[in-house]
This record gives C-alpha cells, structure tokens and sequence, in this order.
C-alpha cells in the first residue's frame, strides 16, 4: 500500500516504483446508494453469467431471487453500468452525436497472426463502496492482454491513454470496439487512423463481433475480482496488475494448444513499433 506520508518517497515516486498512474492514487469508486451497489453485484455476476440477458429478462431473474425490482429500474442501473445484452436488437452502444461510424471488417476473416486484430471494450468493476470501470485491449489470435485502464468515469480519456500505451509496443491491422462514445470519439479514431490502422466496430446488436474481451471479463471476473473482493481503488489496481501478469505469461488457454499468451504473441512474430 502506498503510504502517503513516507518519510522517504513522495507520493509521486511511490506510484513509479508500483508502476502506478499518479492519478490512480486518487481515485475514488464512483458512488451509488448501499442498495443499488447490491443489486449492481447482483446484476454483474448475473450478466457475467448469461451475457444474452436484457433488462426484461435481469428483472424477472432478480424478483425470482426475491429481490423487489421493476424493469425501470433494472434498465437504469444497467446503464451505469454500461450493460448491453448480446442478441440482435434495433439499437446498441450509442455513439455520441456526430460522431462517426465505421463499418464492421471482420466478418468472415481468418485471424492468423499477432497484431492481425486488436480489440477493446470496457466493463463494469463492483466494490463494497462504489464502483469502477476496467478497460483491455486485447490481441485477438494470442489472447494477450496489450493495456488496460481502471477509471471511477466513463469518460474517454483513460481508453485513450491505454490505447497510446497500447501503440508503444505495437501496431495492429485492424482495431475493433463497439459503438460506445469512448471508441467513436475522433480523438480515439484518429489516433488509430494516424498511425496507419484500420478501424472497425461492431454492427448494431453484435456484441459477439468482439467476443475475445467479453470471454476475457468472464475469465477476469470468476478468477479474480469476485472472489479478491477488493475493497479499495489502489488494491484493485494491484490486483489486477498481479492477475493480467499471471493472465498473460502463466495461465494455460485450451483454444492455443495450452500455451500461455505471451509465448503465442511473442513467439509468432508479432511486430514491434
């Protein structure tokens, strides 16, 4: 934990030996009322469960727990936590007004190489006294987690800083997110377009176009975040550096010949910028 009045070190130099964003030190969860965070739990693992349930089906599953819950307030909290469920329906991710849209230019192509696909996508993080949001950007043909964000807003501007993180140790093809206004922002498109990359983006009600992250949070979820239970900012932060290193060079993934993604990544040739 780092000790804000070490006699030593400043704040500052504390954060660079932990490899730490200053900005992070401060964060606080995003707050909500003690109830809607328990329903919020719920609803994640819920969601994290069966990614194909909307705000009809959360309502029915939750009044069958016992939980007293209308669709409206259901559909609310789903929102803040930026849920959408994964079937084909009029409307997804809104992009935000006047932004563009790029078309989807994945469909039917063979992913057989590193740095072919990039992908990202943001989730919803519970803790006992708020919440947080966790962006990756993952390789699609190794399953190697590039960069990640925490943020306590949906704000634009941390997916941006990891994307540049992302970019100093690589260079996709292709760059796919879905349609939220953090991706389509010009700034987040044009960074990409500038260093020569193509992007892509989900059709409307198809998540599954960017199923590597959703099998990634699920994966990150279940093995750490639910069952670490972190209660502050700055132990999440932790945690999760200590759980995407054991991702990214320990954790065996069946779907690569039990290779872990460091040694397909790495060892397939991927290019370096």
């Amino acid at each position: 934990m780092v000790e804000v009045n070490h006699p030593d070190l400043s704040v500052r130099r504390q954060c660079e030996l932990l490899g730490l964003n200053r900005s992070t030190f401060y964060y606080e969860p995003a707050g909500a009322t003690p109830e809607d965070l328990r329903l919020m739990r719920l609803i994640d693992e819920q969601y994290t469960a069966c990614p194909f349930y909307g705000s009809r089906r959360m309502t029915e599953w939750l009044t069958r727990q016992g939980e007293e819950v209308n669709r409206k307030r259901v559909r609310r909290l789903m929102r803040v936590m930026a849920l959408e469920a994964i079937y084909p329906k009029p409307r997804l991710s809104a992009a935000g007004r006047g932004h563009k849209i790029y078309p989807y230019l994945l469909r039917g192509v063979k992913i057989e190489r590193p740095d072919q696909v990039w992908s990202a996508d943001i989730t919803y993080v519970p803790m006992p006294s708020g919440f947080m949001y966790l962006a990756a950007v993952i390789d699609w043909y190794s399953r190697y987690v590039i960069a990640w964000r925490l943020s306590n807003t949906l704000d634009g501007g941390f997916c941006l800083e990891m994307l540049e993180e992302a970019l100093r140790s690589g260079c996709p093809e292709v760059f796919n997110t879905d349609q939220g206004v953090q991706f389509t922002a010009e700034a987040f498109t044009g960074r990409l377009l500038s260093a020569g990359v193509a992007v892509s983006m989900d059709g409307r009600g198809r998540a599954l176009d960017n199923v590597f992250v959703e099998r990634l949070w699920r994966t990150v979820k279940y093995e750490d975040i639910y069952i670490r239970g972190y209660e502050a900012v700055l132990g999440l932060q932790r945690g999760l550096a200590r759980y995407f290193a054991f991702y990214n060079q320990e954790r065996l993934h069946q779907s690569l010949g039990y290779e872990t993604p460091v040694v397909v990544y790495r060892g397939a040739g991927a290019t370096r910028a």
